[in-house]
């Protein structure tokens, strides 16, 4: 008998943000999902967000997560350019809402936000918080999010070029 994370993890689906994805974005503000990284956003906020994921261009990519083939939509997935100890690398981030945590949705989603940016052949590393993929531990390290917010975090880093 198949798991029920092995199962999701065949029918998980990354599709680049879109418009009709706000819906998706407010859902993931929710007290619950934010209480570690400064608490909800304004709608305001959201919707500059919002903006930001659909203009991101050559500087990144966003993306929706779904599941197939009902393609309900249960978070949201990305990387973009950011310059890390004077460096250009991508960062990446995630979010999968709370009902469907715990099944490995955000390691695959995650996976397939990786094989993305690793097409792009623009920076050789990614960086996030994330052991289960083979990112390597850096360091210790202060970063801020949201803006004004700043928390002590490990800085985990994966090699784009490693299976090359």
């Amino acid at each position: 008998m198949m798991k029920i994370s092995e199962r999701i993890n065949r029918i998980i689906q990354i599709k680049p943000w879109e418009d009709k994805d706000l819906d998706l974005l407010f859902r993931i503000n929710a007290p619950k999902m934010m209480q570690h990284i400064g608490g909800p956003e304004s709608n305001k906020q959201i919707l500059k967000r919002h903006k930001r994921y659909l203009e991101l261009g050559s500087k990144g990519c966003m993306f929706s997560i779904s599941l197939l083939p009902e393609q309900e939509s249960v978070g949201s997935v990305g990387y973009w350019q950011t310059i890390w100890n004077d460096e250009s690398v991508y960062e990446t981030g995630w979010s999968v809402l709370p009902s469907f945590q715990g099944n490995g949705i955000a390691t695959t989603a995650v996976k397939l936000a990786i094989d993305e940016a690793s097409g792009e052949n623009q920076h050789s590393y990614i960086h996030a918080i994330c052991r289960k993929l083979g990112f390597k531990l850096i360091s210790e390290c202060e970063f801020e999010y949201p803006p004004g917010n700043f928390m002590r975090c490990n800085d985990w880093r994966y090699n784009l070029f490693a299976g090359q």
